[in-house]
């Protein structure tokens, strides 16, 4: 008689989607700005933002993205830096459990 090992696999569920943490190569939060070429955004930091964009840069959105492997990468978007925060939270306490 042998022994058996129930694995069970960690996994997070963001806005129904839902990831096997082994799977995650990236998991980032980031703001989205606008760069001024046509309608294209680029990602920074949320340290960035406070510390050096001085207002400077026109905020389009707040994500939360999961990148799996080299070329599939998600993308969670938010409003306001409040319901990114809160989307931080949940994340973490799936995490952290």
């Amino acid at each position: 008689m042998g022994l058996y090992y129930n694995r069970i696999m960690k996994q997070i569920t963001i806005n129904n989607k839902t990831f096997n943490l082994k799977d995650i190569k990236q998991l980032y939060p980031a703001v989205l700005v606008k760069t001024g070429y046509k309608n294209e955004v680029a990602e920074m930091s949320l340290e960035w933002i406070d510390i050096e964009s001085k207002g400077r840069v026109e905020i389009e959105g707040y994500g939360i993205f999961v990148r799996i492997g080299e070329e599939e990468k998600h993308s969670f978007l938010y409003n306001s830096r409040r319901e990114l925060e809160l989307a931080i939270a949940e994340l973490s306490a799936q995490i952290n459990s």
